[in-house]
């Protein structure tokens, strides 16, 4: 006969083998709100060592906007009971916002005393960005859009990066030719070396070459030791050279030499230092009239005119507006730890009216100003800069952009509500906005809801 085979025992810590195996992240805490465990997918996750970790208040290692209005744990540890899948964000070691699911317990021992509290998270970083995605919604690095025209740019932007050659950036002031500038250097093979961003129009011609390239001692007063340049301190990196066009002719020319012998000299030398940097030229003029009118080197534009972007003003990509809107309150509340939510709707139909000539940099501070102003919920007319009165209604040459704005919004809230079996919370979560917020809208868009509810087990046969 034969004899059954013998089991292994089961180990004493096999909780806590369990816990360190799970990809969802879990802590808890004790009744002064200090870290007490912290599993190894908290580790990866938040990006912060659990010795580090431990003994903390849990507020300092997420810096999650729950933490400031409606903290999930504490209202379990205040009414005894659990909560799941509550949607928020944190922010990790790196500063960089990481969507997550928070449920909640109540700690308690085998007498049923409640030590504090237990919390599993989950990432939600790759559902975020497939939803995104799914919305209409581009982002890369800190550039976000719903425009075609911005589509266009940012789904090249991977190749354009990977093929280090040299790249033209046209657009107003405050498009975002930065960000660009910088996002391409992000998806490159130079992401690991510098990046740096040089005013070509805030400094006179000698101050700017020597800052470029550099200088040796004794090359002018004052002079007193050498001076390694950008090229030689981003070497492998990338120079962003803003507002290209409005360089002198002098510099054009020594500028051109360089980028064709891939070489530079500093100010008193004699000796050429070889150039291993890839140069990303700005400007917010019309090179090709600047060019016609002798203004600007033909054979420079034609060096740095290898691949050419122009970044569209805000004006003519209106329907990035609320989304901007909404990506500036999020980075907002967490640089200074409010909780605010949205603009109303007067607030938007404001904005949305406004040509913007400062374009999405003038967005950004109208949002800023707001903040000091307001310190929680929604942000009001009254909270904006003086030029933006409530009390002048907008023009008439807004209607039809506010027609096509309010169908695309009830179009994206219908969908929205399909998606979710008309569970009215679940589709403001989806949509990322509070549910009242959500409601307002339903209201105020005339959307016809049916009589049944996603939450509901018994629902009424939906009528044709």
């Amino acid at each position: 006969m034969k004899k059954p085979t013998k089991l292994a025992p089961i180990p004493d810590n096999v909780t806590e083998i369990i816990l360190e195996s799970i990809s969802d992240g879990v802590f808890t805490v004790d009744h002064q709100w200090r870290i007490m465990s912290f599993n190894r997918a908290a580790e990866k996750i938040t990006g912060i060592d659990r010795h580090e970790a431990i003994g903390r208040h849990c507020w300092e290692v997420f810096r999650s906007n729950m933490c400031e209005a409606d903290c999930a744990l504490k209202r379990t540890m205040k009414e005894g009971t659990s909560l799941t899948n509550t949607s928020t964000y944190i922010v990790n070691s790196a500063k960089k916002r990481i969507p997550i699911t928070v449920s909640t317990a109540p700690l308690k021992n085998k007498n049923g005393d409640v030590l504090g509290g237990v919390e599993t998270f989950r990432d939600h970083s790759l559902v975020e960005a497939l939803r995104k995605r799914l919305d209409g919604r581009f982002q890369i690095g800190d550039i976000i859009s719903r425009s075609d025209a911005m589509h266009e740019i940012l789904a090249i932007l991977p190749m354009v990066a990977e093929s280090g050659s040299t790249v033209l950036l046209e657009g107003e002031t405050g498009t975002g030719k930065e960000l660009v500038a910088r996002a391409i250097h992000d998806a490159s093979p130079r992401k690991h070396k510098p990046f740096v961003a040089i005013n070509c129009s805030a400094l006179p011609d000698t101050l700017l070459e020597s800052e470029l390239f550099g200088y040796k001692s004794g090359a002018f007063t004052h002079a007193v030791k050498d001076k390694p340049g950008y090229f030689a301190a981003t070497a492998g990196g990338s120079i962003l050279l803003d507002e290209i066009g409005d360089t002198s002719a002098a510099f054009q020319a020594k500028l051109l030499r360089v980028l064709e012998e891939q070489a530079f000299v500093p100010l008193g030398a004699v000796e050429k230092i070889k150039s291993d940097v890839r140069v990303i030229a700005a400007t917010n003029r019309n090179l090709d009239d600047r060019v016609a009118t002798g203004e600007f080197r033909q054979d420079l534009f034609y060096r740095i005119n290898v691949v050419r972007l122009h970044l569209p003003p805000l004006r003519e990509r209106k329907e990035d507006i609320p989304l901007l809107i909404g990506h500036f309150i999020e980075k907002m509340n967490m640089l200074r730890g409010k909780a605010i939510s949205d603009v109303d709707e007067e607030v938007l139909q404001i904005l949305m009216c406004h040509d913007f000539p400062g374009n999405i940099r003038e967005l950004e501070n109208i949002i800023e100003h707001a903040f000091v102003l307001c310190s929680a919920g929604t942000i009001q007319a009254r909270h904006l800069p003086g030029g933006f009165s409530p009390h002048h209604p907008p023009s008439n040459t807004c209607d039809p952009l506010t027609h096509t704005l309010d169908a695309t919004e009830a179009i994206a809230i219908v969908n929205a509500l399909k998606r979710n079996r008309y569970n009215r919370l679940a589709a403001a979560r989806d949509l990322g906005m509070h549910k009242s917020t959500l409601f307002r809208k339903i209201k105020r868009l005339g959307i016809d809801l049916p009589e049944f509810d996603g939450r509901s087990k018994k629902t009424k046969p939906h009528q044709d």
